[in-house]
């Protein structure tokens, strides 16, 4: 079983039990979010075709929150003696996916 969430502008793929970062949110430890899934699959019954889904929700647990690594923007002109630098950390979520619940 897995589904397709989006948060933060980009997309992810999910399973139950797994942990995923994705950019801030507006949430504390412990906390749990609920996300509407854009595509899921659950597996059939007794082994038959799996069955995918646009219904479906994702239920999520907040587990910290963290900065991504350091990127260095470095900006120059040539002949100009133009030199610029400037740094940037991207605040992140640890969310634990605890499960997937189809409608």
């Amino acid at each position: 079983m897995y589904a397709i969430i989006e948060t933060g502008g980009r997309q992810f793929w999910v399973v139950p039990g797994e942990k995923v970062t994705v950019e801030k949110l507006e949430a504390g430890p412990g906390q749990e979010l609920t996300f509407d899934a854009l595509w899921a699959v659950q597996e059939g019954k007794d082994g038959g075709e799996p069955v995918a889904s646009r219904k479906a929700k994702v239920v999520a647990e907040v587990v910290g929150a963290a900065r991504g690594p350091k990127i260095v923007v470095f900006k120059r002109r040539q002949k100009k003696a133009y030199k610029k630098t400037q740094g940037h950390r991207q605040h992140l979520t640890d969310i634990l996916i605890k499960t997937i619940s189809f409608n």
